[in-house]
């Protein structure tokens, strides 16, 4: 269904995006922003899935400027390699790449970011810091947290799970109460519970999760 193409940031740096169009006309754009584990197969499967559902889907691979083509896997070492790559990523230029995967988008009308794990983080940054989305969804973002005293500049819808062994329901109360305005969910599920390739994966809470998400970008990218 999609293809990778070459995006160009603002400052001139290239990166890698996987693109996946929809069957008939688009109903707008998302941005589909990836885990720890770069923009993987599974990643790719997300963004064909709202290709699906009718949206223009792009993934831009965020590790590029550190380190290109990065696609790993949920066991062994593979996440202590994410967490390292993730830790040399630098958010203004992140932020670049992911405007310019808003940029190649757009062109099917209003555009939302969707993220996961990092990519939930990114997604609220994303609505704090740039004008060119409209509207944001994060699941179980980490840094949620301590961004949550910046308000969105958009619509921002929030997943989590209740046993997350990473985010605290401290963390997520906090968020509440500094954006009581943004709807947050908590499912009875740990982290990483929209991936079917990991072991957290919950089936029910991914698809009550993701009708949720569809129903949102329905209503404010359409």
């Amino acid at each position: 269904m999609g293809e990778k193409i070459t995006l160009t940031c603002k400052d001139g740096e290239t990166i890698g995006a996987y693109i996946a169009r929809p069957q008939g006309p688009a109903k707008g754009g998302v941005v589909v922003l990836q885990e720890i584990f770069g923009a993987n197969q599974h990643i790719r499967k997300t963004a064909d899935r709202y290709a699906q559902e009718g949206y223009l889907a792009i993934a831009p691979a965020l590790y590029d400027r550190v380190e290109r083509d990065v696609e790993l896997g949920y066991t062994g070492d593979e996440p202590k390699r994410g967490l390292e790559i993730r830790a040399k990523t630098e958010l203004p230029k992140t932020l670049l790449d992911i405007e310019a995967a808003v940029e190649a988008v757009k062109s099917a009308g209003k555009v939302g970011v969707v993220g996961y794990c990092w990519g939930g983080t990114l997604a609220y940054a994303s609505a704090v810091n740039l004008p060119s989305i409209s509207a944001a969804v994060g699941y179980y973002g980490g840094g949620v947290a301590a961004m949550a005293d910046k308000a969105p500049k958009v619509p921002v819808m929030l997943h989590f799970g209740e046993t997350d062994h990473s985010i605290s329901m401290a963390d997520v109360e906090k968020v509440k109460a500094a954006q009581p305005g943004v709807p947050v969910y908590v499912y009875p599920a740990g982290h990483g519970f929209n991936c079917d390739e990991r072991g957290s994966f919950h089936k029910e809470s991914a698809d009550l999760a993701l009708s949720r998400t569809l129903e949102f970008f329905a209503k404010h990218l359409g």
